[in-house]
Parts: structure tokens; C-alpha cells; sequence
């Protein structure tokens, strides 16, 4: 079990807070490097606070969130970054960082952790292929010399762009939207625009990819289609994946490692099989005590 092994992201103790109000409460948890980890639990759980807490949305009220690059993250070493002095905003090396201390902006940039969101956010009166190049744009901005190299042409910025250029067909290919690189984002079907803002997230080169709810509103064909776009992409770079996500088929298919959490508490960590069969799922599902729940019910089952 790679979320034991070899995790990339260690989610430790986190608790994130709004006045009175308990969003997330000691949460701990890992997402393996290579794994698809699905987060769930009932409406409410606090599914998506995790979340806005590791891409930097919410900084946490307590605790660590630690995101290795390189090999394995050595417990000697994230022991150590605890230690450290709480003004420096990075890890130890540049291989490891301590997303509760890293700017918003960095965690995207530098930690490389990209997201997609349950409303789905492109740009819709540009193409196709502009959503795509915009996500380059800090690769771009520095080829340019900050504007003045893209306005006179410099050889570096024109190699930059095609570049740019060759990465976004590149996922569009993947995606199965080359044919329409041209339309106005705003024109594509739901389904496509569910597969643009995927592909714009891989854009940005990450390790770890943040997925809020992406079969929200897919029919069952379009669900499947989903979960052969993200076992490919998974195959083809590495990513690391950690997805939000209701429809249990979907999660019950892709997952290798579910975190189920209720009240922003976990109740059950471990595989899709065995999460499944956990009397405390069943009843935050369910909405009745798990006292009142056979061990051997099958309500979960997709």
C-alpha cells in the first residue's frame, strides 16, 4: 500500500476552524505517490475545506501538511521541519514543502499541486486551446521578460509559446478535444468542459492533482469515460491524484485508497473494498447509528 510506503502528501492533524465553528477536526491522513485517493463522506463533511487547505485557499488553523517531490519523505526529516523556524514558508529542501507555510501562489507553482472545482471555472470566451496556454502563463511571462520579450518577439519567448503551444494540443489529444481547439470554451458540452478543465490543470505540470467532484453532472457513459481519462493519466505521468467525489461507482472503480470523513472527522481509511463494508460509512450514509447497521450489509455497494 503505496499511502503507507511511499507517500507524496502527509496530511497531519489538520483542524481548520471558522469562529465556533469545527470544519475539520485532527484529520490525518496520506495520498500515495501514483495513487488515486478518493476523499468522502455525507454533504457537509468538510470535504472540500481539506481541500481549500492544501491548495491554499485556507491556511489551517492547526496542523501539517507535508508534500515530498523526490523519493521517499523520510519521517526523520518531516520530524525536523516541525522544529524549524515557523517564519520560513518552505521545507527543509526544495524536495519537500510544508503546504501550511508556502504562499497560495507557490503551492500551485512550486509545490505543483493543481486543482479542478465542483463549479467548473474556465474561461469561456476563449478557445479551446487559449485555456490551455493561459495555465502555461508563468512559464511564458518569464520566457518573456515580463511583457517586453512578447511584444518585441524575442527568439526565447517565440520558443517558449511553441512550446506552449505543442503541450496544450498535446493534452487536448488526450482528452479527445483536438477537434475543437478553435471553438470558444464556452461552446463545449458539460462532459468536455469537465475534460478541458482537467486537461488545463495538467498544463501545469503537477505531482499532485486535485479533483473536487469531476463526475458532478456526467451521465454513466461520461462518468466511465472519466475513469479511463484519469487511469490513463495516471499511467502516463505519475500524477498523484486525491478526488472529491459522490457517485460511488465512480469511487468504488478508480480508488486505491478512500478516507471517509463525517463532521470533518475521519471514520474509515483504508481500500474501496474495505471502506465499503465499514459499518461506521454505511451509517454516516445512511443517516443511522452504526450500532444499528450489520457488519455484512452490502448498502454501499455501487
Amino acid at each position: 500500500m503505496r499511502w503507507h510506503d511511499e507517500p507524496l502528501l502527509t496530511v497531519d492533524h489538520l483542524s481548520m476552524r471558522f469562529g465556533g465553528l469545527v470544519a475539520v477536526n485532527d484529520l490525518s491522513f496520506t495520498v500515495g505517490r501514483g495513487d488515486i485517493t478518493a476523499l468522502i463522506g455525507p454533504n457537509g463533511a468538510g470535504k472540500t475545506t481539506v481541500f481549500n487547505c492544501i491548495t491554499g485557499f485556507y491556511k489551517p488553523t492547526s496542523g501539517r501538511m507535508a508534500l515530498a517531490h523526490g523519493g521517499k519523505m523520510p519521517a526523520e526529516s518531516v520530524d525536523a521541519l516541525t522544529r524549524t523556524d515557523l517564519r520560513r514558508t518552505h521545507g527543509a529542501s526544495p524536495e519537500l514543502f510544508l503546504l501550511e507555510r508556502t504562499p497560495d501562489h507557490a503551492i500551485a507553482s512550486e509545490a505543483r499541486v493543481a486543482r479542478t472545482f465542483q463549479n467548473i471555472r474556465l474561461f469561456p470566451g476563449m478557445t479551446v486551446l487559449e485555456n490551455l496556454i493561459v495555465a502555461q502563463h508563468k512559464t511564458l511571462m518569464a520566457a518573456s521578460d515580463y511583457s517586453l520579450g512578447g511584444l518585441l518577439g524575442f527568439a526565447k519567448y517565440r520558443a517558449a509559446e511553441k512550446k506552449a503551444i505543442d503541450l496544450a494540443r498535446a493534452w487536448l489529444e488526450v482528452v479527445g478535444l483536438i477537434d475543437r481547439a478553435d471553438d470558444p470554451a464556452g461552446d463545449l458540452p458539460y462532459g468536455a468542459q469537465r475534460r478541458l478543465e482537467i486537461a488545463r490543470a495538467m498544463c501545469t505540470n503537477p505531482v499532485l492533482l486535485c479533483l473536487d467532484e469531476p463526475a458532478a453532472g456526467l451521465n454513466h457513459r461520461e462518468s466511465a469515460e472519466l475513469t479511463r481519462l484519469l487511469r490513463g493519466i495516471r499511467a502516463q505521468t505519475g500524477v498523484s491524484i486525491l478526488l472529491i467525489e459522490h457517485d460511488m461507482s465512480v469511487v468504488m472503480d478508480i480508488s486505491d485508497h478512500v478516507v471517509v470523513i463525517e463532521y470533518g472527522v475521519k471514520i474509515a481509511d483504508g481500500t474501496a473494498e474495505g471502506v465499503k463494508n465499514d459499518p461506521k460509512v454505511i451509517a454516516a450514509y445512511l443517516g443511522v447509528d452504526d450500532s444499528e447497521v450489520r457488519t455484512n450489509t452490502g448498502s454501499m455497494a455501487p
